[in-house]
């Protein structure tokens, strides 16, 4: 029988609606944004966006949606890597106008 690997950062994989998430905080995250799109107070949401850098590389986000006419990305991380503070970095000079929140 397949037994799944231990994440590397201790995240304990979830399904929430069907949908596997890495963790459940990211899991529980979804959750609260879907009622939220549900009673209208945000809408367009979105799983897992991708932005594309110029130098070929990409960041992929948790999740984009819109409040107040204001577009909003999230990313639940429970550990910022070096990579993900590289990516950060480039996505703060190639999408200014982008709110990203860290959760």
């Amino acid at each position: 029988m397949f037994k799944q690997r231990p994440s590397k950062y201790g995240a304990i994989p979830v399904v929430v609606m069907g949908i596997r998430f890495a963790s459940q905080k990211e899991g529980s995250r979804y959750w609260s944004l879907f009622l939220m799109e549900k009673a209208g107070v945000i809408s367009k949401l979105e799983r897992q966006p991708v932005f594309k850098f110029p130098c070929g590389s990409e960041y992929r986000a948790d999740f984009r949606y819109v409040k107040n006419g204001k577009t909003i990305i999230e990313d639940v991380k429970g550990f910022k890597t070096k990579v993900f503070r590289l990516k950060l970095k480039m996505f703060k000079v190639h999408y200014p106008d982008l709110e990203l929140t860290l959760l």
